[in-house]
């Protein structure tokens, strides 16, 4: 080969490869908002969100808020303390809210790790909370600690001035749960 081909061969590489770089890097800016968008707020298993969240009248981005909070999209999931599935139900929240929906199948609690029956009757959970407390943060707040003790903390004028929504609450772990479902529910609103 040429002296003067292998320096054009050269300088073309030389070139190509910033320009390639650059051309990249273009491509990524745009794309990086919607890449981090699907990755840090993912939209896993829409159809089944859409579907109970129309059913019952919950926001689906409300549901969408719980499920990254509380299981980051993992199926399998299952807390310290036995909640299991994507939207984390405990035993006793499953059996409750399979007697308030008059079902009538015969499912296991082992079925909270099917993502249709945990997001169903998570859903259905969050629709009962909320029709019980019209506020999105005291259902919340029941949602993870319980309705007894939500109830107990509406009947505390110091944290409720109306008995009827938390005007603080004082378990700081549940506090901090519904802050952080809060704040995941405001970023799947502003991204979707």
């Amino acid at each position: 080969m040429p002296k003067n081909t292998a320096k054009r061969v050269r300088r073309r590489k030389n070139i190509a490869l910033p320009l390639l770089i650059i051309v990249l890097l273009v491509i990524g800016c745009y794309k990086l908002p919607e890449l981090s968008k699907n990755c840090v707020y993912p939209r896993k298993y829409a159809d089944l969100v859409e579907k109970y969240s129309k059913e019952y009248g919950v926001d689906e981005n409300l549901v969408f808020a719980v499920i990254k909070t509380e299981s980051n999209f993992d199926p399998s999931a299952e807390s310290e303390v036995g909640a299991r599935g994507l939207m984390q139900l405990m035993e006793d929240a499953y059996d409750w809210v399979g007697y308030r929906m008059g079902d009538g199948r015969e499912l296991d609690y082992d079925f909270m790790y099917v993502p249709e029956y945990n997001i169903q009757y998570g859903t259905y959970l969050l629709m009962l909370l909320y029709n019980e407390y019209g506020d999105e943060e005291t259902a919340l707040a029941a949602y993870h600690s319980g309705r007894g003790n939500v109830n107990k903390w509406l009947e505390d004028s110091s944290l409720s001035s109306d008995g009827q929504v938390l005007d603080d609450i004082p378990s700081s772990v549940t506090k901090h749960y519904v802050k952080k479902v809060m704040q995941a529910y405001d970023a799947y609103n502003n991204l979707y």
